[in-house]
């Protein structure tokens, strides 16, 4: 930062859920911040009703309500800056808010939690496999299919230690939960297997954090944007452009995935993979496009879009469940 750059009078208030996962998120980017701005971060705790409901993700609206009330408080002026699990937001960036930097991505992957250190391979014909996610469901139905077995998916919610807690209490056979939230809160020890992509693709911008801040703060969006990688901004958005496309909702059963794919040591190419599927895994619609790596914005929206198109094409509306409003 040079001598002219941007000092604001008072600590900088990073909003943030509550949830352990979500602390940790927040005070990772909040050291970020101060190293860069060299101003002090303190963080607000948010309570979401994504926090306190009880019911299903797919009832409550999907993943974005864990996003609106951080989204209020930035829009009243309450916090500076939020941060949220990318795969969480909205594909419709809400009128006054802007998102500043998409932070180099963490592991994309998701992964197994499961009892006498089962793999997914090892997992038996039958065995009970908890999951809120539609997305999981589906590939993992599709996966036990595909070997002539069949797994139980059973919806749950609630933080790492509480789906944890259901494998070390006999009452599942394992989870599955993301491989970005256990290394951030340092667990990744517990992970039986780690699923590869080839068999169950991510959700939209999964493993990425999103820095969202009020629009009309531009001096704060220019100095956050210090933290943005563009590699990472252009994968995650032309994944969220093919879930937009789609008019899917976060607890959609769709999986995205882009690859920025190498020649030597020069990154040349993107592919994005897309996945929509009956939440049982008796139907996927899975395709791929390959082309040169999206230069803006607008390419990798209309990357996505493409592959959205072609994907609705195959049928991939009559397997989504739910439609977004």
């Amino acid at each position: 930062m040079t001598d002219k750059a941007w000092k604001p009078d008072r600590a900088l208030r990073l909003g943030t859920r509550r949830s352990p996962l979500a602390l940790a998120q927040s005070r990772r980017v909040a050291e970020e911040v101060r190293t860069l701005t060299g101003h002090p971060v303190e963080l607000v705790e948010i309570t979401t009703y994504g926090d306190t409901s009880r019911e299903s993700l797919a009832r409550i609206g999907g993943s974005g309500v864990f996003v609106t009330a951080l989204r209020e408080a930035l829009l009243r002026g309450e916090v500076d800056f939020a941060v949220h699990s990318l795969k969480d937001l909205p594909t419709t960036e809400p009128e006054g808010l802007t998102l500043a930097a998409v932070p180099v991505r963490e592991d994309v992957r998701d992964v197994l939690v499961a009892r006498d250190g089962l793999t997914l391979e090892q997992l038996p014909a039958g065995a009970r496999v908890g999951t809120g996610a539609p997305r999981r469901m589906a590939q993992l139905g599709a996966y036990a299919r595909s070997r002539d077995r069949a797994f139980e998916t059973v919806p749950i919610r609630g933080n790492v230690d509480t789906r944890i807690g259901y494998v070390r209490r006999g009452e599942l056979d394992a989870v599955v939960l993301a491989a970005a939230g256990l290394h951030r809160i340092g667990r990744t020890e517990e992970v039986t297997d780690f699923l590869s992509v080839d068999t169950v693709l991510p959700a939209p911008g999964q493993g990425a954090l999103a820095v969202e801040c009020a629009a009309v703060d531009v001096d704060l969006a220019a100095a956050l944007a210090g933290l943005d990688d563009p590699h990472s901004r252009v994968a995650v958005t032309a994944e969220r452009s093919l879930l937009a496309a789609l008019e899917a909702g976060c607890s959609a059963p769709v999986g995205a995935l882009a690859d920025l794919l190498a020649d030597g040591q020069v990154v040349n190419e993107m592919r994005l993979r897309g996945v929509v599927g009956t939440t049982d895994g008796s139907t996927l619609v899975q395709l791929s496009t390959t082309g040169p790596v999206p230069m803006s914005h607008g390419d990798a929206v209309a990357l996505g879009r493409e592959l959205a198109s072609e994907m609705l094409a195959k049928g991939a509306a009559g397997l989504m469940g739910e439609r977004a409003l």
